[in-house]
């Protein structure tokens, strides 16, 4: 049976209500008096806030190219999302113009290089003249093309580099998660105290991108997370983001998940371990058959051929100086370059 009430007591509910109201607008409390969303932040004594500027190349570059870099409307997408992935704290529209300004830089500096180069210092030392007008045009050329590539290039390339630096740390960030969820921390505290630990590299810039979303800017944890999982240059971190927000959604429990991911990324990093060294194995053969085996069997050869009489002795005195001087260290470096690299890769 229903109950009908009058219009006077319906009139107080909604007063009760319209009295409350910022009761029921508060947002989800992390911790004891500290409310997300839109409040204010007690800062450091004398702290100031860090306005984003452009060094006076790139002020010159946005006020001589910056029109024109506003119509490359099919390059700028890209290549915000690149900048934001990579962290890189300037609009596409004045990346852009600092990349055709250094461009016209780099195309006057090759002019000038060909001339004195190819003009000038080959003129004097009787070069021919196909070969100067060849120098020249490619000075000229060559360099701007390079400096329009690798710099339009420097956004992703420095995404790809935290991504790995992701991808590697993980591991690692995921047995810190799952041990605060298991003290029933809240996701949002999880990813604040994430923040502050820089042992865990790209992944704290990360989870420092999303506290600033829920305390700063006023959103939500879940379209925090979202966004975060948009701009993440990761897609293992990506993959995790969405799973929470997945779980969440769908009524489940966190802190089975996080301990579920923290397994899997565990017995991920194993094998890239097991893998890694196999290829360091594979590296240390292919070093005693190419850097140490094969110079000195060629060395042994060249001398042999001219001491008979084989060959030209000239020839040969030449070719054993470029392996002794040239063939042998670049082959040393090169090898030690890759293992470097790998075990910076791999490190913690």
């Amino acid at each position: 049976m229903l109950e009908v009430r009058s219009l006077p007591e319906i009139d107080n509910a909604f007063k009760s209500v319209e009295v409350n109201k910022s009761q029921y607008l508060k947002t989800k409390m992390s911790r004891v008096g500290e409310t997300m969303g839109p409040h204010a932040i007690k800062l450091e004594k004398g702290a100031v806030p860090d306005y984003i500027k452009l060094t006076k190349f790139q002020d010159l570059a946005w006020r001589t190219m910056g029109r024109y870099a506003k119509t490359k409307t099919n390059s700028l997408q890209q290549l915000d999302d690149s900048l934001l992935k990579a962290h890189m704290k300037i609009r596409p529209e004045e990346y852009l113009a600092y990349v055709f300004m250094a461009a016209i830089v780099t195309a006057i500096v090759g002019v000038i290089i060909g001339i004195v180069v190819g003009v000038v210092l080959f003129g004097l030392m009787g070069v021919g003249i196909v070969m100067r007008i060849l120098v020249a045009l490619l000075a000229s050329v060559l360099l701007p093309i390079m400096a329009l590539m690798m710099l339009k290039g420097s956004p992703a390339g420095k995404a790809k580099g935290r991504g790995r630096d992701i991808d590697k740390r993980i591991a690692a960030a995921m047995s810190f998660i799952s041990a605060m969820a298991s003290a029933d921390v809240n996701i949002d505290v999880i990813f604040k105290e994430l923040s502050r630990q820089k042992a865990y590299g790209e992944i704290s810039h990360e989870a420092a991108w999303i506290t600033r979303d829920t305390e700063l800017l006023g959103s939500d944890i879940l379209t925090a997370i979202r966004k975060a999982a948009k701009r993440s240059p990761s897609t293992k971190f990506q993959d995790f983001l969405q799973g929470v927000i997945t779980t969440s959604t769908s009524g489940g429990q966190l802190k089975p998940y996080f301990l579920l991911k923290a397994d899997e990324y565990a017995k991920e990093n194993k094998l890239a371990l097991k893998s890694q060294m196999e290829t360091l194995g594979m590296l240390a053969e292919s070093f005693v058959t190419v850097v140490v085996a094969f110079p000195l069997f060629l060395v042994l050869i060249l001398a042999i051929m001219a001491v008979v009489g084989g060959g030209d002795p000239g020839f040969m005195v030449m070719m054993l100086y470029l392996i002794v001087i040239g063939m042998i260290p670049i082959s040393q470096f090169g090898f030690i370059f890759v293992i470097w690299n790998m075990s910076k890769e791999s490190a913690m």
